[in-house]
């Protein structure tokens, strides 16, 4: 197909996508929940699991396989730049003050999945269509820990946002302990993607230049960093240059998180952590999260979409493991994290509140799948199931959330109340 042809497609693809996320979203925010659930929703219901059920011929020619890289690229950066906006509002000072129970959740939110998944494995393995024949059962079992530990840390900072949590003790314990299980769970996946390729040596430099950056950006990028904030103005918007300068450090942060063999969203996450506080990580929400929720991020939604088909469900077989591996994920993430919390001296209510955030996966478990589905771990039936695992238990989230602090749902949509 020629490139002139594929940047039509690409315009009109995404002017479809915008439309149908904003609809469902807002319907999804109405009915109390966030609008990135309605997001995944809609990626889905734009994928052959139901635009391809009931007009196939449509949705192939709207979404034809030669255009899914420029979705890819797209999706790709708006996950990163999202990830950079999360982390300009992480505060260090809470998780200093809560440094016990953090870790007690994020030990409890990594150990747990991966017990689970150990025990299932052996009789998930045995059943055709969800791993690749060439996964071994070490490598399968390491991959589902990693799918079920992790955490929708996106979604986890925007639900926290949208309830006002933005900041607080509470907010910031769940945002560190969704960090860290992330963190460990890209680590274990840098292992089975190298066991799987053959280089070992891949994951030691994935884990050895993943700490050492991480080091570098706190203790000697936030000192290089604190001028920037000098040059903000109160009364106006940031200048071009400074943007752009942002921008940059941020390409060059991901780009160097990708390098090594972690993901391009720690190294946003790691830049926007590390800015200097105030007028500055302000205005470049105000700026850039518009952008980022409403045109960027649903391309990577309706990526992940058009890979997913429930009607792989439909087998008996394969219906009993979603059902198993739902289960585990629920135990896995929102008991442990609860009964972790609870050791930990948190009260009944926090606790309660931390188990029902730290079990949404959303975002980041639709990235993890995605890596391993083109990687050749999984095949597109286990895909499928942790694609539903991540609706379910996000879709679960705010209700449980609310109801345990005994808040209302926001009344009226926002722009910012997305991924």
């Amino acid at each position: 197909m020629p490139i002139t042809q594929l940047s039509v497609y690409f315009f009109l693809q995404v002017a479809v996508i915008i439309a149908v996320c904003q609809l469902v979203g807002r319907l999804a925010q109405r009915l109390g929940q966030p609008q990135v659930v309605g997001e995944m929703i809609a990626g889905v219901a734009l994928g052959p699991s139901l635009f391809g059920l009931f007009l196939p011929e449509m949705q192939r020619a709207l979404f034809p396989k030669e255009t899914l890289g420029m979705l890819y690229v797209g999706g790709q950066l708006g996950v990163g730049m999202y990830m950079f906006l999360v982390g300009t509002e992480f505060r260090s000072d809470h998780f200093k003050s809560r440094f016990r129970s953090a870790a007690s959740v994020s030990v409890a939110g990594i150990v747990v999945p991966f017990v689970l998944a150990f025990a299932l494995t052996p009789w998930l393995h045995e059943i055709p269509g969800l791993f690749s024949e060439r996964a071994k059962p070490l490598e399968a079992a390491l991959f589902l820990g990693a799918a079920i530990a992790i955490t929708a840390f996106p979604m986890l900072a925007r639900i926290i946002h949208e309830r006002g949590l933005a900041g607080t003790s509470l907010g910031t314990l769940a945002l560190t302990a969704g960090a860290v299980d992330d963190a460990a769970a890209w680590c274990i996946l840098a292992v089975v993607l190298a066991s799987f390729g053959g280089s070992w040596g891949g994951a030691y430099a994935a884990i050895g230049g993943g700490v050492a950056y991480a080091l570098f950006m706190v203790f000697v990028g936030s000192r290089l960093l604190r001028r920037l904030g000098e040059h903000v103005r109160p009364d106006a918007p940031l200048s071009p240059s400074l943007l752009a300068l942002v921008l940059a450090l941020f390409c060059l942060s991901a780009f160097a998180m990708d390098a090594i063999g972690i993901h391009a969203v720690f190294g946003g996450f790691l830049l926007g952590a590390v800015l200097p506080r105030g007028l500055l990580t302000q205005k470049l929400r105000e700026q850039l999260q518009p952008f980022v929720v409403i045109f960027l991020l649903p391309m990577f939604f309706t990526y992940s979409g058009l890979n997913t088909r429930l009607a792989v469900l439909m087998d008996p077989a394969i219906l009993v493991g979603a059902i198993a591996i739902l289960a585990a994920s629920f135990g896995g993430k929102g008991i442990a994290c609860w009964a972790a919390a609870r050791l930990a001296g948190e009260s009944p209510r926090d606790a309660m509140a931390i188990g029902s955030l730290m079990n949404a996966r959303g975002l980041m478990e639709l990235i993890i799948i995605n890596i391993g589905l083109q990687a050749g771990v999984i095949l597109p039936g286990l895909f499928s199931i942790l694609v539903l695992m991540a609706i379910v238990t996000t879709l679960l989230a705010t209700p449980l959330f609310n109801r345990v602090t005994r808040e209302r749902p926001p009344a009226a949509p926002r722009v910012e109340a997305s991924a």
